[in-house]
């Protein structure tokens, strides 16, 4: 699954357009999984609606190329996952791409020790593992998950 996620975090200009770019085998994988999870928890629709709202909004301020005063960046980082505590797992290496998984609640990376705080200014986006002049081959981003020559570090 995560050749798949691959397309989302080859993209070495982060911005709002990212939070939309998923390929869409892995579309299909969270529709399936989510499905699946809201089966079993027997979860009530508004609640899977509010959650997904919230998600798909979230998402596109998380990867906002945008600056917010540095102070207001971190108090928000401790509720929400703030565009600078977000980006730190678009760096094109490893372990930031390991950390700030989050997308709505930034307690979650806090409590499971996953919160890494690491400069913007000091960040590169990409993959390490992919050539930066792929970010925007729409042809080769959909290839990402069958080409057995990617190097995936897992």
């Amino acid at each position: 699954m995560w050749k798949f996620h691959m397309v989302h975090h080859a993209d070495t200009h982060v911005d709002t357009t990212t939070a939309n770019r998923h390929h869409p085998g892995e579309s299909v994988f969270r529709a399936v999984f989510t499905t699946i999870g809201v089966i079993i928890c027997g979860a009530p629709m508004w609640l899977v609606m509010l959650y997904q709202s919230l998600s798909a909004v979230l998402s596109q301020f998380n990867h906002a190329n945008m600056r917010l005063p540095l102070w207001l960046d971190n108090a928000i980082s401790w509720v929400i996952i703030s565009p600078n505590m977000h980006k730190v797992h678009h760096h094109y290496m490893q372990p930031q791409t390991d950390s700030n998984y989050g997308n709505i609640f930034s307690i979650w990376d806090r409590l499971f020790g996953t919160y890494n705080y690491t400069p913007v200014e000091s960040l590169r986006y990409g993959l390490d593992v992919l050539d930066d002049s792929t970010d925007e081959a729409l042809n080769y981003q959909l290839k990402i998950p069958f080409d057995n020559s990617i190097k995936t570090h897992y």
